[in-house]
């Protein structure tokens, strides 16, 4: 199974399906539809601070659930099957948008967060399949084409649902408002048929003796406790943790509220939507051909490049000021966005132990949803107390720095080491 180039492909277009829910609703549509049909108030900042704290709450779930679900997962050789729950969850939620009425802000905030319960908490599963299909030799480029893939497909339907929203007639759809809403029944079905790959080709290895679902929670809680306990020994994978937990949420910030922040200093709804449209087709063969460049420096040297690239991409984004610098700034971050996430993962995957990779896998998703606790609603409460979205934007800065620093103390080779000797001493937990 390992190195397959069925599994591979089969694992990677997951990253196809549920990038459909990241480019056409959490990135694109649904910041737009919320501030200008769902939303109630006139006030621009209010509105971004709702979205941020829609984002926060579906964070905390998911931050909160994953190491557990993990731990379970892990005991229970139940990867593949939270990761359809979750999946299935996120779909229903997505194309329950469809119902949501002008003014009803609040029904489509729950939606929205049922809907990024289940985009989050699979891809938890997603993930911690990764070290299952790839060897150390090709889990980089494995990890690359997940997110190329996710690029390409994820951007052919958000192309779609553009040319439905920019002209409607030439569909035989009514308006503008109701190609969004259609918009939302297309993401749901491309995300539940294109999940159907890694159901069918990816096996799950089974690393424990098969067990009942009550004792996979008894035993996952043990697990997880037992984890907690040690991470001070796995000192490089706590160390990259909280350079992981700094860096990223800058870059889900900018990922989630770079529409908002357009609308909110008065760039055109069409402009913004064809700037994130180029963010997908950039991104990849840029993901390709940074994971080429990782290759050449190293992973390490390949995370500092985007972070420094993101910090610069942040600066310019508060000095922005006509629409063509939004779209020379789309170009930039699709440079990095793709490089910075497959990376991240792929050198994660190398320091932990393999057998434990859903429980591991919970951390880190966790300290990724935990930092967009932080940053969605600090850029809406910054933008909200200035009354300058700019200031908003530019106080993430400070995070793909910090991020940086702490990353400089991770040492790879040692974290490899210390992984395999973890499991060693750890085997009969």
């Amino acid at each position: 199974m390992i190195d397959s180039k069925k599994s591979i492909f089969a694992w990677s277009l997951y990253d196809w399906a549920n990038s459909a829910f990241s480019t056409t609703v959490m990135a694109g549509f649904f910041p737009v539809f919320f501030k200008e049909y769902w939303s109630t108030t006139d006030s621009v900042t209010l509105s971004t601070w709702y979205l941020g704290l829609a984002n926060s709450v579906a964070s905390i779930t998911v931050a909160a659930l994953a190491p557990f679900l993990g731990a379970i997962a892990d005991r229970g050789s139940a990867k593949k099957k939270f990761l359809m729950l979750f999946a299935f969850l996120g779909i229903i939620g997505t194309g329950s948008l469809w119902m949501v009425k002008q003014g009803q802000w609040q029904l489509a905030v729950l939606f929205y967060i049922i809907a990024s319960i289940g985009h989050m908490s699979s891809n938890i599963f997603y993930d911690s399949l990764l070290p299952s299909i790839a060897s150390k030799d090709k889990i980089d480029f494995t990890s690359s084409l997940g997110f190329a893939l996710g690029y390409i497909g994820g951007g052919l339907l958000f192309l779609v649902n553009v040319l439905m929203y920019l002209n409607p007639s030439m569909f035989g759809i009514i308006d503008s408002a109701i190609a969004i809403r259609i918009s939302f029944i297309t993401v749901a079905l491309w995300w539940g048929i294109f999940s159907l790959p890694i159901m069918i080709f990816v096996k799950e290895p089974v690393n424990y003796s098969k067990i009942s679902i009550t004792k996979a929670v008894s035993a996952g809680w043990s697990q997880l406790l037992s984890t907690v306990r040690e991470i001070k020994h796995l000192k490089v994978v706590a160390t990259f943790l909280v350079a992981y937990w700094l860096y990223i949420d800058g870059v889900d910030t900018i990922i989630r509220m770079a529409v908002d922040y357009g609308t909110s200093i008065g760039f055109t709804t069409s402009s913004l939507i064809t700037a994130l449209l180029l963010v997908q087709f950039v991104a990849f063969p840029a993901t390709l051909v940074f994971n080429w460049y990782s290759s050449k420096i190293g992973i390490k040297k390949a995370i500092y490049t985007a972070i420094i690239g993101y910090s610069t991409i942040t600066i310019f984004a508060s000095l922005v000021k006509e629409e063509w610098h939004f779209y020379i700034l789309a170009i930039l971050i699709a440079c990095f966005q793709g490089g910075i996430q497959s990376l991240s993962r792929s050198m994660y995957a190398r320091i932990i132990p393999v057998e434990r990779a859903a429980e591991f896998y919970g951390f880190y998703n966790m300290l990724g949803k935990f930092a967009a606790i932080i940053g969605p609603p600090m850029m809406g409460y910054v933008g909200l107390v200035t009354g300058n979205p700019r200031l908003g934007i530019l106080s993430i800065t400070i995070l793909f720095i910090s991020g940086g620093l702490i990353l400089r103390k991770v040492d790879l080779d040692e974290g490899e080491k210390i992984a395999k000797s973890y499991l060693s001493k750890n085997k009969d937990l």
